[in-house]
């Protein structure tokens, strides 16, 4: 058995995910593409995942990839995260990981709206609901807003009470809730954006109008292995655990997809047992160093569920929050070594864990540099502050 250990998976990572400078793509697409999928529950994180991987990366670019080609396309979808997907990758997540998220979201609104006394009959409610906007939205390819939905769509105006007794409960409005519904099923589609780039003011559009055409959706045993094999070329080796996690997968999906792709076993440091594709068992040499800074919930960061390949355990808490989304994070030679944060000035400066050597320091520098200088005095917020960054902001 092929054994792949550490060093050698910090240098794979390097070389496909293009935040080595010597590994960067040429466009967005291309960086989408060689990622899977990028993470985009928060919009900033799909313009800073681009731009710490595509050389002289505008923000023009992800909009024409976005809202003119429509190559790229968000999508809710593995874990109940929304993604943005290249296009050719939509009928294999509406097949398997959308599919799986809308039957969970179908049942619990219709849970929900019968339990909060909106209707006796959740699941009719459902359906009237979902007709009701699909209705309205028919014919309008640019799409209308959430507040416009509800304040013309008489069946989602209204609230729901939410697992009541528990800090996170409460009564929210019910229009979100059928518009995640519909855009998990792939019916419509978060279309342009009316907001700044690192906001969130999406307009809904039926799919089929945005993109000028239905896509066919795979059967769910086709999808999770076409999803699975560009996992394993972007992320392996991976184990079970990883990939079930990543996913939001059963074990049982897991394992047919990687039978189905005829992924290999492979040895991996700490006694573990990876997967690979039958053609990428060839090493994988490393190269000269590198140093990246990468913003909250980048797909790099997220992509396992066993990290201690690149990331030291005692470091965890300090750089994820208690859910274990990920901070923004500082790279050196394939490794978290700290996090970055923003000054008032909007300067970006890089907060390590431990000293990573000078010449660490002076390649973060200048990626710190680099970051500042495209961020042009833009301050990017989140909701997903790490530890580590909020003990760093100025005061």
């Amino acid at each position: 058995m092929r054994h792949i250990g550490d060093d050698e998976r910090r240098a794979r990572l390097a070389r496909r995910h293009g935040i080595a400078p010597q590994h960067r793509h040429p466009d967005p697409v291309a960086a989408t593409r060689a990622m899977t999928a990028l993470h985009a529950t928060e919009p900033a994180t799909v313009a800073l995942s681009l731009q710490a991987r595509v050389e002289g990366f505008t923000v023009a670019d992800l909009d024409r990839a976005l809202y003119a080609d429509r190559s790229l396309v968000r999508q809710l979808a593995m874990r109940r995260t929304l993604f943005v997907f290249p296009r050719e990758l939509l009928p294999a997540a509406l097949g398997s990981a959308a599919a799986r998220v809308a039957a969970v979201e179908a049942k619990r609104l219709a849970k929900d709206t019968a339990a909060s006394g909106l209707a006796e009959d959740g699941e009719a409610w459902v359906a009237r609901a979902t007709d009701a906007v699909l209705a309205l939205l028919a014919g309008t390819p640019e799409g209308l807003g959430t507040t416009e939905l509800r304040e013309r769509v008489p069946e989602i105006a209204g609230t729901i009470t939410v697992s009541p007794g528990t800090k996170w409960g409460g009564e929210i409005p019910v229009g979100p809730r059928v518009l995640t519904l519909l855009g998990a099923r792939g019916d419509i589609v978060r279309s342009r954006n009316d907001g700044h780039w690192r906001v969130s003011r999406h307009r809904w559009a039926p799919m089929a109008d945005w993109l000028g055409e239905r896509p066919d959706r795979s059967g769910e045993d086709v999808g999770y292995a076409t999803i699975v094999r560009r996992w394993l070329t972007t992320f392996g080796p991976g184990t079970e655990s990883d990939l079930g996690w990543w996913l939001g997968a059963t074990k049982a999906a897991v394992r047919r997809a990687l039978a189905d792709v005829e992924a290999v076993e492979v040895a991996l440091d700490g006694g573990r047992r990876g997967w690979v594709l039958p053609d990428d068992v060839e090493p994988v040499a490393d190269h000269e160093p590198w140093a990246a800074l990468l913003p909250v919930l980048d797909p790099t960061t997220m992509g396992w569920k066993q990290r201690e390949f690149y990331l030291d355990p005692a470091d965890t808490p300090h750089l994820f929050d208690r859910n274990g989304n990920a901070g923004t994070t500082a790279w050196w030679r394939g490794r978290i070594v700290g996090c970055w944060v923003q000054d008032d000035d909007a300067t970006v400066r890089v907060v390590l864990r431990r000293d990573p050597g000078a010449d660490a320091r002076a390649a973060l520098d200048r990626e710190a540099e680099r970051l500042t200088t495209w961020l042009d005095g833009v301050r990017v917020t989140t909701v997903y502050s790490s530890p580590q960054m909020k003990s760093a902001r100025p005061a």
